[in-house]
């Protein structure tokens, strides 16, 4: 089961969003919003799998909103405008509908967020082994044994790989972070995540790894510091 949301200025629009939903058993349709800062509101106290929001609204772009969501979160977009697809595609978003949404083309829409899903949740030994992440409107399977370390540009963040082209994706370190499992990556600065097997040293609030020296920030310095003695 998704469990989901919709954002639309446009009542109407919702009201089709919460038929569509109730007759597709993959989706629990929870809540709906007119106004986008509720929505954000509600996210913060009440997670979900899935958004579907609308790109045109007068006080802020669905662009923008999904930007703030803290939570991770697939998103769909809903828009009258197809020339918002492919900036809604370099958002990570799953899919996006085109108003008049047509029932065949939602339920295309959420196929592919429940098949998304199943990547990342199918059983958490799968996920210990690798992440997806999109890029270049693609779907990229990233094996965790090849990750380097993780380094954030603004709303980017760039994975580096071994023996690979890095693949650089919109998301956040903390969004990124909250799907590698806790005990093989952490973060050492507000700019990077690294594979902890593949610490050689820590000197002078620098960590050295196999192939670059990364800085340690302060904030992150004691929590890892305390880890590296511990294994060390």
């Amino acid at each position: 089961m998704i469990t989901c949301i919709a954002i639309d200025d446009e009542p109407l629009a919702l009201e089709l969003i919460n038929d569509y939903a109730s007759k597709t058993e993959e989706l629990e349709l929870v809540k709906t919003f007119t106004n986008p800062v509720d929505a954000l509101k509600y996210l913060k106290k009440f997670p979900v799998d899935l958004i579907f929001l609308d790109i045109q609204m007068p006080d802020i772009s669905g662009i923008n909103f999904y930007k703030l969501v803290e939570q991770p979160a697939m998103v769909i977009f809903t828009t009258a405008y197809g020339e918002y697809a492919v900036e809604g595609f370099n958002l990570n978003a799953v899919d996006y509908l085109l108003k008049p949404i047509e029932y065949n083309r939602f339920l295309t829409a959420v196929s592919k967020a429940d098949d998304y899903k199943g990547f990342i949740n199918k059983n958490s030994k799968i996920i210990e082994k690798c992440i997806y992440v999109r890029s270049e409107y693609s779907l990229i399977k990233i094996l965790l044994k090849e990750i380097e370390y993780i380094e954030s540009f603004d709303n980017f963040i760039k994975i580096h790989l071994t023996g690979k082209k890095a693949v650089t994706t919109l998301m956040s370190l903390k969004t990124v972070l909250g799907l590698l499992p806790s005990d093989q990556f952490k973060r050492i600065h507000r700019s990077f995540i690294i594979p902890i097997n593949q610490v050689k040293s820590v000197r002078n609030k620098q960590v050295q790894l196999p192939m670059i020296y990364l800085p340690l920030g302060i904030r992150y310095e004691t929590e890892f510091m305390e880890w590296f003695k511990t294994t060390n």
